[in-house]
């Protein structure tokens, strides 16, 4: 009987010259496809630590997919994901997540302090009772987004910008070192934009990173330190002012069919080799 040996374990992503130790996100070689249709394109990046991240790209680029994915909400095609040198179904406690708004269920019978309190089950453990201790911890971050009079209103109740701000206390509540938001400006009041960039910068002052999915050139250099140009895969990433820059944003906005094409023919011949 014949013994074969146990495959190597691919190296870390921190090992390899292109990545960084100090990166609490590392994308390698990232591809996403829907039915064979290509979202996201062999995606390389490393996000900086302790920093506000825009990721910016136009309609369809594929934003909203490079969270997911990186999340674990959808597969990969090929690639990899390491949060914190680690995959992220071993860092889930480290990682929030605001999605957009239009994608959560906000007749579900529950009351802000609740939504909140689902962010400490991390810490709690599905199924058990919801201390007063996490309950007091809840309803903080409530207050730290300006909702804790809001506490036992169904969310049902809340207006858009308030239900945004509820889902934000509610990745407050996960203590999370690395967060993901997929567009938390988008349809909220001006009161609660600034209620938002100014949680973001506590957030960075406190150590933690947060990538953004954002759709409003006009602040991005206002509200961020970094940005990453997405249109399927990453057209420019680095300081905004190194990469926020007009020839980068017209390369974003512009010969997306051009790239698509190129990507669904480069799948079809891979699907096709023996």
């Amino acid at each position: 009987m014949s013994i074969h040996p146990l495959p190597e374990a691919p190296p870390r992503l921190a090992d390899l010259p292109e990545h960084s130790a100090q990166s609490p996100l590392s994308i390698h070689d990232m591809t996403v496809a829907y039915r064979h249709k290509p979202v996201l394109w062999d995606v390389d990046y490393d996000a900086p630590p302790q920093s506000l991240i825009a990721v910016v790209g136009p309609n369809g680029a594929g934003k909203s997919t490079l969270i997911k994915a990186c999340l674990g909400l959808i597969p990969l095609a090929s690639g990899r994901v390491e949060i914190f040198g680690q995959l992220p179904r071993r860092v889930r406690r480290d990682v929030g997540y605001v999605p957009q708004r239009e994608s959560v269920d906000w007749d579900f019978p529950i009351s802000a302090l609740e939504v909140v309190a689902m962010g400490r089950y991390g810490m709690i453990g599905w199924g058990r009772r919801v201390s007063r201790a996490h309950k007091d911890a809840a309803l903080q971050c409530l207050d730290r987004v300006g909702m804790a009079d809001y506490a036992k209103r169904q969310i049902s109740q809340l207006s858009g910008g308030q239900q945004q701000r509820v889902f934000l206390a509610r990745a407050l509540a996960q203590e999370a070192r690395l967060y993901f938001m997929d567009e938390p400006f988008a349809g909220v009041d001006a009161a609660t934009e600034r209620a938002i960039v100014d949680v973001l910068r506590t957030l960075r002052d406190e150590g933690k990173t947060v990538i953004c999915v954002h759709h409003d050139l006009q602040t991005v250099q206002e509200y961020f330190d970094h940005v990453l140009l997405l249109n399927m895969r990453v057209v420019a990433a680095g300081s905004i002012d190194t990469a926020f820059t007009h020839d980068n944003l017209q390369k974003t906005y512009g010969g997306r069919l051009t790239l698509l094409d190129q990507a669904a023919q480069a799948l079809a011949q891979a699907g096709a080799r023996p």
